[in-house]
């Protein structure tokens, strides 16, 4: 078909569907949903996945956390942490002598109460050493981070997290104030970069961290003949070698602690990246089925188009008939109405987009739930629609084409 045949096709069509305007409208209204539906699903969907990888960078880059045991006694195990036995030591060594961990932070955790003046807040105490900061890729708002020397000296100094800043301070500057942490006075040298929620919902800005030494000495409660044990220990791997950390970790650590072959390991190691990829895949799942129920509605709407095509056809079987009579080819009348559904379908994709595109905001304004619009779904449902008109248009149209010109002509 050439230009002049395509854009008088083109004419009739739109002057076709003028006629009933109100049978074209509620005909593409099918297609106007599912377009729209599939545009703001998709964007809820990719919002989710968006979202889980914004709270996998807040966790840290590569990291791996190895965790103290589990005991057994009287042939009853408890739970992992139970057993004290990580130390500093194994946290120096793996950052010596594993060449797939870049650093490794120890730590030590527990509850406080934290008074400021009048004010007082109940968080989580972190007792570790600057290579922590590194490791989970946090960073100092304002101030400055304590250094090795202050864990040797077990300096009481603190970082503070932006939730203990804002319910301690109201908005003012802390650095420099003294808080007390289990009536032991510490002073703020510096507040952390707001890292918000984990993949679990912690709220990773509640925290305090300390030099591991202080916690011990003067917070804790460590007593003297566990005081090397720590917690766990924060490791961060070469880019892509979370595996070979893993595997390298778990032999320096059963070598340190003269573990036989028959015996189970007294830690545990957790790859952070396979619960994160879990997760993304999960997230990806669901994006991929809201599409796929949002499309439904574009087959209900492509159902449509083909009912309302072929009332038009019955409806204009005389003019088919002239049309055939005075020299109109097959392909002719079979091209005028394929356009006059694919205009259809066309019309409704481009409403459809708008609305999608309206929805997707109004979800993230009124649901505070992320979406996130890519040009792909928008162009890709778009061009879906027009081949729903193409698909369900195609029969009608080759009704119409192929019709008898004697029998359209005696059609009353």
């Amino acid at each position: 078909m050439n230009f002049r045949k395509f854009s008088a096709s083109v004419g009739i069509a739109f002057r076709a569907l003028r006629v009933n305007k109100m049978r074209s409208a509620l005909t593409m209204l099918g297609i106007i949903i599912g377009v729209a539906a599939v545009i703001a699903m998709v964007a809820v969907g990719s919002g989710a996945e968006q979202r889980i990888k914004e709270q996998i960078a807040s966790i840290g880059s590569n990291l791996v956390i190895v965790l103290s045991g589990s005991v057994s006694s009287s042939g009853i195990r408890m739970g992992t942490g139970n057993a004290q036995t990580l130390t500093e030591d194994d946290a120096k060594a793996i950052a010596r002598e594993a060449d797939a961990a870049l650093l490794a932070a120890p730590a030590v955790r527990g509850g406080a109460q934290i008074v400021f003046g009048n004010s007082n807040w109940g968080t989580q105490i972190l007792g570790t050493t600057p290579e922590y900061l590194s490791v989970r890729d946090l960073e100092i708002e304002q101030g400055q981070a304590f250094l090795s020397s202050d864990v040797d000296a077990a300096a009481k100094v603190a970082l503070l997290g932006k939730t203990v800043t804002g319910n301690l301070f109201s908005g003012a500057s802390p650095i420099g104030q003294v808080i007390r942490i289990k009536k032991v006075p510490f002073t703020v040298i510096g507040t952390l970069v707001p890292k918000g929620q984990s993949p679990t919902g912690q709220d990773q800005d509640d925290v305090i961290l300390i030099p591991i030494s202080t916690a011990k000495k003067k917070v804790l409660g460590t007593s003297q003949a566990n005081y090397a044990a720590v917690g766990s220990v924060m490791v961060q791997a070469a880019d892509g070698r979370t595996q070979d950390v893993q595997d390298q970790i778990k032999a320096l650590l059963r070598q340190r602690h003269h573990l036989q072959p028959n015996e189970d390991d007294d830690f545990n190691i957790r790859n952070m990246e396979e619960v994160f990829q879990a997760q993304e895949s999960s997230a990806g799942v669901m994006s991929i089925l809201l599409a796929a129920i949002a499309s439904v509605s574009l087959l209900v709407g492509g159902i449509g188009i083909m009912n309302i095509m072929l009332v038009s056809v019955s409806e204009r079987t005389r003019e088919i008939g002239l049309r055939q009579a005075v020299g109109a080819k097959t392909r002719d009348i079979l091209s005028q109405f394929l356009v006059e559904a694919v205009t259809l379908s066309a019309v409704g994709g481009a409403v459809g987009i708008a609305l999608g595109l309206g929805s997707s905001a109004l979800i993230s304004y009124f649901a505070k739930w992320s979406t996130v619009v890519s040009p792909g779904s928008v162009v890709l449902a778009f061009l879906f629609s027009a081949f729903i008109g193409v698909t369900f248009g195609f029969y009608p149209a080759r009704k119409a084409a192929y019709m008898d010109p004697i029998e359209a002509l005696r059609h009353e």
